[in-house]
């Protein structure tokens, strides 16, 4: 597994070995053990979500907040996302900024979230099948939302010829400036 740092502390991009024959292609796509060593402490997941959605779909920024915060482990399984993480622990070297990352069935990239970062993705391809684990399970009470168009972080999301497609909730989700609960 090759693991790349990213420029929000502790966030990892990890490309997994792909064995490939006439038959097609093995890979692991987790193995506990490496992915620890990869982190550098151990990582319990308790959650594994699948979403799937069309082209121009954006879902986020999401996260959760104490004591529920959930550290994310990411991949698309079918398709492209472009997958940008926020930092928002006030304690971080990278508070405040993001990073985005292509991630796709053909790159077979994942991307590793720690706790307090937000989460969101906009479907690059015609469709898209993300997959993604998480370290404490979904508590609607604790979720919260961060504007995806936030002019105070300018995210630079690909280019469509559509507006992106958003739930409500995350149309209505909370300006960067007015978040109150930073972990």
């Amino acid at each position: 597994m090759k693991v790349t740092r990213t420029p929000l502390d502790g966030a990892l991009v990890l490309q997994p070995e792909v064995f490939r024959d006439a038959r097609g292609f093995f890979m692991e796509s987790h193995n506990q053990d490496r992915f620890d060593a990869a982190v550098g402490y151990p990582v319990r997941f308790v959650q594994d979500n699948h979403s799937q959605s069309s082209r121009g779909v954006l879902r986020g920024l999401h996260y959760q907040v104490e004591p529920h915060a959930q550290g994310k482990l990411v991949r698309v399984a079918h398709g492209a996302v472009f997958s940008v993480a926020v930092d928002l622990r006030r304690s971080s070297a990278s508070f405040g900024r993001w990073a985005g990352f292509e991630l796709s069935a053909r790159n077979r990239c994942q991307l590793w979230l720690p706790r307090g970062l937000a989460h969101g993705f906009l479907v690059i391809s015609r469709g898209a099948d993300c997959l993604y684990k998480t370290t404490a399970p979904y508590v609607p009470q604790a979720e919260r939302g961060l504007r995806w168009d936030d002019p105070t972080l300018a995210i630079a999301w690909p280019a469509l010829d559509h507006p992106p497609v958003l739930s409500a909730k995350d149309a209505n989700a909370s300006p960067f400036a007015d978040l109150s609960e930073f972990l």
